[in-house]
């Protein structure tokens, strides 16, 4: 990992948070290279003991926030709620990036509140 390209900017945020650094650096350059989002930007959200990942999909305006985390943690709404409550401003929804040890990432939409799904 530390012979990466991108380890020069996540190096801050992995070596502060060790426990999630490897999540973090799969999703980050999921998001950067295989994704091609558009003005990432890594926050370090101390309350919850990681960064955070923000940008926009190309072609869009709408800019998006992920949350790595990896399938071994335990999550808690708590946990989830101090994620909204600790971004400035805070998004109406963030986005988990789930990763596993064999690379594969899997997204999970997660809104603030009660959202009523659409018809």
């Amino acid at each position: 990992m530390e012979n990466h390209p991108t380890y020069k900017d996540l190096a801050p945020i992995c070596q502060k948070y060790p426990r999630a650094a490897g999540c973090f650096f799969q999703a980050y350059n999921d998001i950067l290279f295989s994704q091609q989002w558009e003005d990432v930007q890594i926050i370090d959200v101390e309350a919850t003991k990681r960064g955070v990942i923000t940008g926009r999909k190309p072609n869009t305006e709408k800019s998006l926030t992920v949350v790595p985390c990896a399938l071994a943690e335990s999550l808690s709404t708590s946990w989830l709620r101090s994620i909204f409550d600790n971004l400035a401003p805070s998004p109406e929804e963030i986005y988990l990036a789930i990763t596993s040890e064999d690379s594969s990432i899997v997204y999970y939409k997660i809104s603030k509140g009660i959202v009523k799904p659409p018809i």
